[in-house]
């Protein structure tokens, strides 16, 4: 049997599509053998496009990382189903609004570009957790926030490794950003994933609770528009507003790059 597959990537963040809105694949194995870089296709995760129609959303968005196993939200793979939306003929005046795991979220893209913004959704502060060394909070997925002045020589791998699989991340695990807070508003972020097990080259939900958690501790000011951020993949922007209990009207974008297409025997 063939299964057709896309390739995108959002800030070296690649993934592979799959439009399940005829016939859904449930299929843990597999999607690890085709994330698989020596003896599959290679990607971060594997992003399913399936109907919603129950729920009135354009579609649903299942999202699985590398290890097959289904995952909270992941923010650039959000961009990247947009982006293959458009591909598929979903996306309808420029806008989509669509289903994942942790709620509905809206999304465009920006013309003559491939710039695409998706909205995610709004942090309670309540659930911001801020200790000594680390800040806490969930964007979509969990995060681990440090800050860090030696970023570029920061071990990312074997430090996020190493609290990742300690407690109290131990049985769900945790994304672990290092973050260096540069001029003009600007933070540069590495971060290790939970799922892939490595550090990738940019990771958005990670981007955005890095951005909180700035701005929860005063190391940036959130009144200056967009905010930058430079990832190892490429540059994404964030927009937010803070108010007395929330962060709201959270916006992630960046590029948006469709790889290529192919066929694969399963």
């Amino acid at each position: 049997m063939e299964l057709n597959f896309y390739k995108y990537q959002g800030t070296g963040n690649d993934f592979i599509l799959l439009d399940s809105r005829k016939k859904k694949i449930e299929n843990p194995i597999l999607f690890k053998r085709l994330c698989n870089r020596h003896f599959g296709i290679g990607a971060n995760g594997v992003i399913l496009i399936q109907n919603d129609d129950k729920y009135r959303s354009d579609f649903y968005m299942k999202y699985c990382n590398s290890d097959g196993k289904e995952s909270t939200m992941c923010g650039n793979g959000g961009r990247c189903a947009i982006s293959f939306a458009n591909k598929l003929g979903i996306l309808k005046k420029n806008k989509i609004h669509f289903r994942a795991i942790d709620g509905y979220h809206n999304g465009f893209i920006v013309k003559n570009n491939n710039l695409v913004s998706i909205h995610l959704l709004d942090v309670d502060k309540n659930t911001i957790e801020i200790h000594k060394k680390y800040v806490f909070l969930n964007t979509g997925s969990p995060h681990h926030i440090l800050f860090v002045e030696n970023i570029k020589e920061k071990n990312v791998y074997q430090e996020g490794k190493n609290i990742r699989f300690q407690n109290p991340y131990l049985e769900k695990g945790v994304n672990v950003n290092f973050v260096k807070i540069l001029k003009n508003n600007t933070l540069q972020v590495r971060t290790y994933e939970r799922g892939v097990e490595n550090e990738t080259l940019s990771c958005g939900t990670g981007v955005v609770a890095s951005v909180v958690a700035a701005c929860e501790t005063n190391k940036i000011k959130n009144n200056m528009g967009e905010i930058l951020i430079q990832t190892l993949g490429g540059k994404l922007w964030v927009s937010l507003k803070k108010t007395k209990n929330e962060y709201k009207n959270i916006h992630l974008t960046g590029n948006v790059n469709f790889v290529f297409k192919g066929s694969i025997l399963i």
